[in-house]
């Protein structure tokens, strides 16, 4: 199956991921806040938690401009306004090779799980996932990429989890000494899927996969403290996105 990139995801009543829709001439487009409420899609995870700022995403994105700005050479007579356009051109699609990069090897670890042998480039990062996962949780009957529909109106689709374990895959750019940890996001996140699942006690974690260092991985427990109350933050910021969209489905 292949990985499908994130954006603002929809999912039917039953579970089923309702990315697209058809168009008038009969081909498809994504799905709409429009078509959602014509079909009683529920909005996912994903798209609830975008409602508040993520620091260190947002902080991210400041250093891509900040290095866009440092690394390009202005040119004769260019306006500041010229020079500012193309700084963020720079660092947008500085931001989108890695997140292509991200959405590949996330494929090819899918994949690994799904029982797919993976392409040779991808191996590495492939085995260093699969090393991590193995030494802190144990040799699981995993399931990947199940999709849900929870009842009070949200959905979602988790990359790895058993009934003691709950996992989200993600890629970044770091080294063997770079320190990592989970953020508020991750703890929202983990905690829907947990009663998506209706595994509301389940342990989770992030696992993050080097997307400049191949074969480094390493996982980041979340509390069952931090998971309450991320999912307490999560209930708000879905009441938050209902009132704003008009809509509860």
């Amino acid at each position: 199956m292949a990985h499908v990139a994130e954006s603002t995801h929809w999912y039917d009543k039953s579970g089923l991921p309702a990315y697209e829709v058809a168009s008038k001439d009969g081909s498809m487009r994504p799905t709409t806040l429009r078509d959602a409420r014509k079909h009683g899609y529920v909005p996912s995870v994903t798209t609830i938690i975008r409602s508040a700022s993520a620091p260190a995403l947002e902080r991210w994105k400041i250093q891509q401009g900040i290095m866009a700005a440092l690394t390009l050479t202005r040119e004769p007579d260019e306006s500041d306004e010229a020079f500012l356009a193309r700084v963020m051109r720079d660092s947008q699609e500085q931001g989108k090779q890695a997140a292509e990069r991200g959405t590949e090897i996330h494929a090819a670890i899918q994949g690994y799980y799904e029982g797919l042998l993976p392409p040779d480039e991808m191996h590495p990062f492939v085995k260093g996932v699969k090393d991590q996962v193995s030494g802190v949780f144990g040799e699981q009957d995993w399931k990947a990429e199940a999709s849900f529909s929870h009842p009070i109106g949200f959905g979602g689709k988790v990359d790895l989890h058993c009934p003691a374990f709950v996992i989200d895959f993600k890629g970044k750019d770091f080294g063997p000494d770079d320190k990592l940890e989970a953020y508020d996001e991750h703890a929202m996140q983990l905690a829907a899927y947990r009663h998506g699942l209706n595994l509301p006690t389940a342990s989770a974690g992030i696992v993050y996969f080097s997307r400049n260092n191949p074969g480094l991985a390493r996982v980041c427990p979340v509390s069952q403290e931090a998971l309450e109350r991320g999912w307490s933050m999560f209930m708000a910021l879905f009441a938050y996105w209902c009132a704003k969209n008009k809509y509860a489905p």
